[in-house]
């Protein structure tokens, strides 16, 4: 059960090791940790040292905080996330926003790789996140004592924030960066889908698909935290001549887009 005796153990820890006062909470996702190396200053925090964290098991998620200066801002970037499909719960999952949140974090940016169910969209491009389709099956804001935290019903109809999303969009066009806009639709996973679910994706109305992201967006809007979110689209989704994709070649697509994914970031981020 979450407990705020338990999140208040986790921000005491973090603020002991440093973690002062961070204005931008970062969610990294699969093959998209270069964005750490441009961090100074440096504080780490490994989960398993964190009381009450979760441990990453998924073994190209390295699982650690890092507290830095980024872009003239302090921030906490989440190396390593949580999901569904290594067994955890949407509380296990969500249990590092609120972390953050408590630290003093005031924006939060989220990335993942998804695959691209629109084929306007190809391989290597981005996808700035403009709403998106919960297909996970629940809810990180389903528990008893929610409302200790925040309003049950928290409303959704816009969770990215217009602001720095204008923001984001400006700065893909000055840097020519290719960035579409779109629904990304989030499923449990491990595996990858069947020709079938992808067209039935698609008639639902997204652009993408992925395996993260919604919860976290979730409970930002509940604790009322702007957030922003960007895809790196590793594969191309085409039921009709669907062809075979690893993790490996996904994470070798995440890496080649990651310049421009930190390009987008730290402009941002400078600019708040």
């Amino acid at each position: 059960m979450l407990s705020k005796k338990l999140l208040n153990n986790s921000i005491d820890y973090l603020k002991e090791q440093g973690f002062e006062e961070p204005e931008i909470g970062i969610v990294l996702g699969t093959g998209l940790g270069q964005l750490v190396d441009h961090i100074t200053d440096q504080k780490i925090a490994h989960y398993n040292n964190i009381p009450s964290f979760p441990l990453a098991t998924v073994e190209f998620h390295t699982g650690k905080l890092i507290y830095g200066e980024l872009a003239g801002k302090k921030v906490v970037v989440m190396q390593g996330r949580f999901h569904l499909y290594e067994g955890y719960d949407f509380i296990d999952i969500t249990y590092p926003i609120r972390v953050m949140h408590g630290l003093g974090i005031k924006k939060l940016l989220v990335s993942n790789a998804a695959g691209a169910v629109n084929l306007e969209m190809k391989k290597g491009d981005l996808m700035l996140i403009e709403d998106h389709i919960n297909l996970q099956g629940g809810s990180p804001l389903a528990l008893k004592n929610i409302a200790e935290f925040g309003d049950r019903f928290t409303d959704m109809s816009a969770p990215y924030d217009a602001s720095m999303n204008a923001t984001i969009k400006k700065l893909a066009a000055t840097n020519g960066i290719v960035l579409h806009q779109g629904v990304y639709a989030s499923v449990v996973g491990p595996q990858l889908e069947t020709r079938a679910e992808y067209r039935m994706i698609k008639m639902l109305g997204a652009d993408a698909v992925g395996m993260s992201t919604v919860p976290e967006v979730i409970v930002a809007n509940h604790l009322k935290l702007p957030v922003s979110a960007i895809s790196v689209l590793t594969d191309e989704c085409d039921p009709d001549h669907l062809e075979p994709v690893s993790v490996t070649d996904i994470i070798n697509t995440a890496n080649k887009a990651q310049p421009q994914l930190v390009t987008l970031f730290q402009g941002v981020i400078e600019s708040l």
